[in-house]
């Protein structure tokens, strides 16, 4: 492979094209960057940062022989009906992550040298046992709490011989810009938060589902009984007056990103929604690290 021209990258659900920033930041030349994705925002995203980036649109409609040698092949694909937060998924038969197949038949039309898959670790058991022989590797588990301050599990397959990353022991309380936490770890950053209300809160405490910042220290150190019942005859207002939800720049170190990547590009919904659906960056370039380019 010549580096001095640089690699061909094909990046399936490209999203807000973390798989080449990653390769940014490892210095790995890229000659071309091609990128399947349809979501408006997270294109805008990778365009800002990646003007270069060649968008092929729908992967359903992309054909191998359509391009030249690809050396790397990275897919993180839909992972909404493979999730244990869906009660009623269909797994890889769902409309949404059936799109997998696809970029299956893109891996096989394309051959490349090195190519990374991504997905959800709750899926069940028949889904990964699926993949893994579709892929013929044996998806390894990776929490991003390792290397992040959230609690982020993945499975990731790959050609690329790696290691698991050192674990960086960074906590929620070295990320948060202000405020109190009651956690150690985050949760995972999902494309949809819990609501800023009373509602909210109750459902963050009794749940765990979520990421807050309590405003309130004296509140913030109460058991889990007691800040229920203190909640109890407040009003919505009240208490939304003891917490607020993580801000961008947060959720962006939540996924180890530079500050601003995705922040000051959209608007806080559009926000969530596109760091919730990218890959963690440092664990993608611990990976990508290990290739021979």
């Amino acid at each position: 492979m010549n580096t001095k021209q640089g690699i061909n990258v094909l990046s399936l659900f490209d999203g807000i094209s973390i798989a080449q920033l990653s390769l940014k930041k490892l210095k790995v030349p890229i000659a071309n960057y091609y990128s399947s994705e349809i979501d408006k925002n997270a294109i805008k995203v990778a365009q800002h940062h990646f003007p270069e980036t060649k968008q092929l649109g729908d992967v359903r409609i992309l054909e191998g022989k359509s391009l030249p040698k690809i050396d790397l092949l990275t897919c993180g694909s839909p992972c909404q009906d493979l999730s244990s937060l869906r009660k009623d998924r269909k797994g890889l038969e769902g409309d949404k992550s059936s799109l997998f197949f696809h970029a299956l038949r893109l891996l096989q039309e394309t051959q490349p040298k090195y190519w990374l898959f991504e997905n959800v670790a709750s899926m069940s058991w028949t889904d990964r046992n699926r993949m893994d022989t579709l892929l013929g590797v044996e998806g390894v588990t990776i929490n991003s709490n390792i290397i992040s301050a959230q609690n982020r599990h993945r499975i990731y397959w790959t050609n690329i011989p790696f290691t698991i990353p050192d674990n960086k022991y960074i906590v929620l309380d070295d990320i948060i810009e202000d405020g109190y936490t009651d956690s150690i770890k985050g949760l995972c950053v999902l494309t949809k938060n819990i609501s800023h209300t009373k509602k909210g809160l109750v459902r963050y405490i009794t749940k765990s589902i979520g990421n807050i910042v309590y405003i309130d220290k004296s509140f913030s150190d109460l058991s889990k009984t007691e800040k229920l019942n203190r909640i109890h005859n407040m009003s919505d207002a009240e208490a939304k007056a003891l917490f607020r939800l993580l801000y961008i720049g947060e959720l962006e170190k939540l996924q180890t990103l530079p500050a601003g990547y995705v922040d000051d590009i959209l608007k806080k919904t559009a926000s969530t929604h596109a760091i919730g659906n990218g890959f963690t960056l440092e664990i993608i370039k611990h990976i990508f690290s290990s290739a021979k380019f």
